[in-house]
């Protein structure tokens, strides 16, 4: 346990970071490179830290958050804008990118805490919230939103389990859905997240808060850019 305690730990800021950094190698990959070489099989395997991270963010960020029609309201919001730069790169493939998953994702987590004492209605009302997100095209569909309903099942047992076996149960149970993206993208992402320390960190007030949410649509608008630019 006193190694453990020398290991270096992650604030959430740490963890945005890591994960916009994550998502931008992966969708750089994706969107500009021959997916014949190493190089592209590499950045996808790091690209794959990025959703378990952020869905781990959005459990924590709905059990800390003042106000959760604001939180959600802001999700969706910006799933709307992000829909031009996904549509500029992707077309009408039927399609929808990952802030339609994350802004579903609470709607989950609201139904659950609402509803957690008739578990059959529980239930029906959260597998109709997957069957929505396959159905509508959102990026990681069903998995997605059973990710981090786990991650919010699971994260009081960080406080009845002393560390890190608490951080364990809920990476375990979660690693079968993250695993389906590539396993060792889900170990890197599991990685990750076992550092992190509960605390907050540097990404503070609504200049920072709302950049790091307009960053997702500027840096596929961005790729976009690029894209248009070298077909020219």
């Amino acid at each position: 346990m006193e190694r453990l305690a020398k290991i270096p730990t992650f604030s959430g800021s740490v963890l945005k970071i890591i994960a916009i950094v994550s998502m931008v190698i992966d969708h750089c990959a994706y969107f500009l490179m021959d997916n014949n070489s190493t190089l592209y099989e590499a950045m996808r395997c790091v690209g794959r830290i990025a959703f378990p991270v952020f869905a781990f963010l959005i459990a924590e960020g709905f059990a800390y958050t003042h106000n959760r029609k604001r939180y959600f309201t802001r999700l969706l919001v910006f799933a709307v804008i992000s829909e031009v730069s996904w549509y500029l790169l992707n077309g009408a493939d039927g399609t929808h990118n990952v802030m339609f998953t994350l802004a579903l994702g609470v709607v989950a987590l609201a139904v659950l805490e609402k509803l957690k004492e008739n578990s059959v209605l529980c239930g029906i009302a959260i597998l109709s919230i997957a069957y929505l997100a396959t159905w509508s095209g959102v990026d990681y569909e069903w998995r997605g939103i059973l990710m981090i309903l786990v991650f919010n099942l699971l994260r009081n047992q960080n406080d009845n389990l002393p560390f890190p076996y608490g951080r364990m149960m809920q990476l375990l149970c979660a690693f079968p859905l993250m695993m389906h993206y590539g396993s060792i993208g889900a170990l890197l992402a599991c990685m990750t997240k076992f550092l992190y320390d509960g605390a907050r960190g540097f990404i503070k007030g609504n200049v920072a808060k709302y950049g790091f949410y307009a960053f997702y649509p500027v840096h596929l608008l961005l790729i976009w850019c690029v894209i248009t630019f070298l077909a020219h």
